[in-house]
């Protein structure tokens, strides 16, 4: 029996969450990045932002990713969870907002108002961003955009290790999303 859980815990500790992925550069992405933005400070237009690596293990290889987080204060009272992505199959066709939790009238307003700013609007359609998290608790949201460039890609057989860099365009996108972003949340 203690055989069995020692393997257990073995390989709980061998693939846990916990665990810090092996080869993992804490920063290094982060830096790159910076350098990317090409900005002496975090700060856009007078609204300041700032930006978290995480890392995503899978089975011989790790991702490290950043996101772009807004910290906004909110006239709306409530919770909830909104995740934006782009619509159609093939081509984009316009940006939808899904409800997590939260009021849905509160989605559609968003949603709404997503739409009605187009300076957001054509910030976003070409943005290649993987994940678009916009969260309310205690009267403030919390905006997290994770772009698909940033990012670094960690691989242990064959050992290979490449960042994906963010290109001047969207660079400009990235910018102009994350400006527009904390204009559309302050008036929600």
């Amino acid at each position: 029996m203690t055989v069995i859980t020692t393997l257990r815990q073995k390989l709980y500790e061998l693939f846990s969450a916990d665990r810090a992925p092996s080869g993992y550069r804490p920063g290094v992405t982060l830096a790159r990045l910076r350098r990317d933005l090409g900005l002496a400070t975090l700060e856009v237009d007078g609204v300041s932002f700032e930006i978290v690596e995480r890392t995503e293990s899978q089975l011989l290889m790790h991702l490290v990713l950043t996101e772009c987080v807004l910290r906004v204060p909110a006239s709306a009272s409530g919770a909830g969870s909104f995740e934006v992505h782009h619509g159609g199959a093939i081509r984009r066709n316009g940006i939808r907002v899904r409800r997590r939790s939260g009021s849905q009238a509160l989605a559609c307003e968003l949603q709404s108002r997503l739409l009605a700013d187009s300076g957001l609007f054509q910030a976003l359609m070409p943005l290649d961003f993987k994940r678009l998290r916009i969260d309310l608790k205690d009267r403030q949201w919390c905006v997290r955009l994770e772009h698909m460039g940033g990012s670094e890609v960690v691989n242990r057989m064959p050992a290979f290790r490449r960042y994906i860099a963010l290109g001047t365009e969207q660079r400009r996108y990235l910018l102009a999303a994350i400006g527009g972003l904390q204009r559309v949340m302050s008036g929600l």
